[in-house]
């Protein structure tokens, strides 16, 4: 039979169409496993990456705590010296920073391990470690110097530029006890010490993996020395190093009569002071609960109302304290229970509840204006801005706080261990233990280096303390070469305190005799 033409081109046609329709076709539905693998990549992405911007957000914001300081340390000194305060405290930052970014970081983090919330990036794992007692002790990373071997690691550059600023904070603090009589050079070389050694081996040892943050694994003395943000390992450090410096250095030209008693140095700028105190509070939302280092931990709104709460604590408590004992509210002494209410709370801002900071932060601000007399009528040690007692004793206070008050809540899987913290009233007496070693650490071991990095460079610059008759002219000009209020002020304008029983000639003698050079 015979078929109609028409059929084989029409057949030839067809080809093409059913081959674009069997390649047009739906591919078969992904698996019910696939998707969730997906969901679940996407969602870890987004974690990892909102961590990233709270974690550089965070750090920007304790960054700008270096204006705070710098207010206050100047606005609490005389207007003399108020150019060389002001320029210690801008060029720790970068001093500091430099030391820190080529040895300084090495020796804190470069054994920390994991950064779990920065992506989980785990090169960071060379500590050098004793072995005693049957465990493992670490006492200082040594990788990451100068910031080689990880070049463009996004974890490490952020770890870095947060921790960096944490330790900026700490080297800063000396520069109010040592203001009015402390040679720039002397300062400069100090803060190298600090930013490359002092204040990273310690940092190690509570959040590099080293020895004190290992006493729960190890001697199962609860979590290990805990603390969260750095009353100890920022504050303290600081502290200590005030205290030491300070003491070492010796009390400014008229500071002491003949008896021993104490004559005022009045600030020259209390509201600067005071706003300088508004900048830190500012910035130290950033401290306490950037030390997450995950926006996508959900406990940030607890710290961050924990540090407010015992900065109004310890506010309240200075002024009523020096209402009620000399008859006013001294406004420098509440800007310092204000900030040492803040200092108290940063170790156990995540661990307490909304009452419990409200105390901490209570007992600080009585705590600071004790110590603050303290030191300068017993002690004879001159702080012309009340750092020791601010940042050493409130840094201390805070870590042994934690140990008395953390509730178990929050901290499961803390330093290794199963579980939350919990304080000495909360049933884990272990945990108190090891807040104790860890602040006995810090007195003895950031002192006796303060010590040898005072001796140290006193030798390298010929000396730490300005000559007599530069501190009596006020540093600004002999130092920096410029006058802070240059607007016709003339040197008689800035009046040299002394005793009331001292002639003026007599002055430099007592200079000779306030401490070290």
């Amino acid at each position: 039979m015979k078929r109609p033409g028409f059929l084989l081109p029409l057949a030839l046609l067809a080809v093409p169409t059913l081959l674009a329709a069997q390649g047009a076709a739906p591919a078969a539905p992904p698996s019910t496993a696939a998707v969730a693998k997906s969901a679940l990549d996407a969602a870890t992405a987004n974690t990892v990456a909102i961590n990233f911007v709270w974690t550089l957000s965070a750090g920007f914001l304790v960054m700008f705590m270096q204006a705070g300081f710098a207010l206050v340390e100047t606005g609490f000194t005389r207007a003399k010296n108020a150019a060389h305060t002001m320029t210690m405290n801008f060029m720790v930052y970068a001093i500091g920073m430099l030391a820190y970014w080529a040895v300084g970081f090495a020796i804190q983090g470069g054994g920390v391990g994991p950064l779990a919330t920065l992506g989980g990036y785990d090169k960071l794992n060379q500590e050098f470690s004793l072995g005693l007692g049957g465990h493992s002790w670490g006492l200082f990373g040594h990788t990451g110097f100068f910031l080689t071997g990880v070049a463009y690691t996004a974890p490490v550059f952020a770890y870095f530029l947060f921790q960096m600023v944490f330790m900026d904070t700490a080297a800063t603090i000396p520069t109010g006890a040592m203001a009015e009589r402390w040679k720039f050079s002397a300062f400069c070389v100090f803060s190298i010490f600090i930013g490359a050694l002092i204040y990273p081996l310690f940092g190690n040892w509570v959040w590099g993996g080293g020895w004190l943050s290992q006493l729960g694994t190890n001697l199962h003395l609860g979590h290990g020395d805990v603390d969260f943000a750095g009353s100890s390992v920022v504050h303290m450090t600081g502290g200590v190093l005030a205290l030491v410096g300070g003491a070492l250095l010796g009390p400014r030209l008229g500071k002491y009569n003949r008896d021993g008693s104490a004559n005022a140095i009045p600030a020259h700028n209390l509201p600067m002071g005071l706003l300088g105190s508004f900048i830190l509070a500012f910035g130290w939302f950033g401290f306490n609960a950037g030390s997450t280092l995950a926006g996508s931990d959900l406990r940030i709104g607890v710290i961050a109302t924990n540090t407010m709460l015992a900065s109004a604590g310890g506010a309240a408590t200075a002024m009523l304290y020096m209402w009620r004992k000399y008859g006013k509210p001294d406004p420098s002494m509440v800007a310092n229970g204000f900030l040492a209410g803040m200092v108290a709370i940063t170790a156990p801002c995540a661990f307490v509840t909304a009452p419990s900071a409200v105390f901490i932060g209570a007992v600080a601000g009585v705590l600071v204006c004790v110590a603050v007399a303290f030191f300068e009528r017993r002690a004879r040690i001159d702080d012309p801005v009340g750092a020791i007692s601010v940042h050493g004793v409130n840094g201390l206070w805070g870590v042994l706080s934690l140990g008395l008050l953390a509730d178990g809540t929050y901290g499961d899987g803390y330093n290794g261990v199963v579980g939350g913290v919990r304080g000495l009233l909360y049933g884990d007496p272990g945990q108190f233990v090891a807040q104790v070693i860890g602040g006995a650490t810090n007195f003895v071991v950031v002192g006796a280096l303060a010590y040898l990095a005072y001796k140290i460079t006193g030798v390298l610059v010929g000396g730490h303390r300005v000559s007599p008759e530069v501190e009596l002219q006020g540093l600004d000009v002999p130092e920096m070469g410029v006058l802070a209020y240059d607007g016709g002020h003339r040197p008689e304008e800035f009046p040299v305190m002394f005793p009331v029983e001292m002639a003026e000639e007599e002055a430099p003698a007592l200079v000779m005799s306030a401490g070290s050079r």
